[in-house]
């Protein structure tokens, strides 16, 4: 009798287990609900930031717009921090923190373990239409948006075949249009801002 209680505990232990992970899978599957009152930023709008990047705007910036609490924001960083790797020379970088909460800029730098600016500004996130991170904007050195979307169509960016945010730096570091992306680049995934309520 006890050992039976303790299988049927256990067999009701594993299968909400798996109906969890199942359902936070199809939430991510879902897009972010648009905020009432939102105002669409396309590509090729004037983008004016009340900050001075490291360059003097010389280079184009790539703005990582992250929440500390947001589960798909923490499962982008190992990538956001290849992309600074790589392209650090050529392109500014900084992180714009979407949050209620507001850790330190030694905090998040430590968490990244990257030395690049942190900003606190979230009229940022609606100068580039961001409700939702994480997300990348990418500026041009004319001040215009040349991207904003999705980092990968992958939840935890393993799926190089969509790198939407590499594509797109690389894109304009070679001086070509800007591309045309499908809507898994462009409909806004992960947590909606300023907490992660999904």
């Amino acid at each position: 009798m006890r050992k039976g209680s303790i299988i049927i505990w256990l067999a009701f232990l594993f299968t909400g287990i798996i109906a969890l992970f199942w359902y936070n899978e199809w939430v991510y599957n879902l897009p972010t609900p648009i905020p009432e009152n939102y105002i669409p930023v396309n590509s090729g709008t004037r983008i004016d930031i009340a900050w001075k990047s490291p360059s003097n705007n010389n280079k184009p910036l790539f703005l990582h717009f992250f929440n500390p609490h947001c589960p798909c924001s923490r499962f982008n960083i190992p990538y956001f921090k290849s992309l600074v790797r790589q392209y650090g020379q050529e392109v500014d970088f900084a992180i714009v923190i979407i949050s209620d909460e507001h850790p330190t800029v030694r905090e998040i730098q430590d968490r990244f373990e990257l030395n690049i600016p942190v900003l606190f500004d979230t009229a940022i996130a609606l100068s580039c239409g961001v409700y939702s991170t994480p997300q990348a904007a990418i500026i041009g050195v004319d001040h215009k948006l040349y991207y904003r979307g999705n980092y990968n169509k992958s939840r935890y960016c393993t799926d190089k075949n969509s790198n939407y945010a590499q594509m797109a730096l690389d894109a304009l570091l070679h001086r070509r249009p800007a591309m045309g992306f499908d809507q898994r680049a462009l409909k806004i995934y992960g947590c909606q801002a300023p907490k992660c309520t999904k």
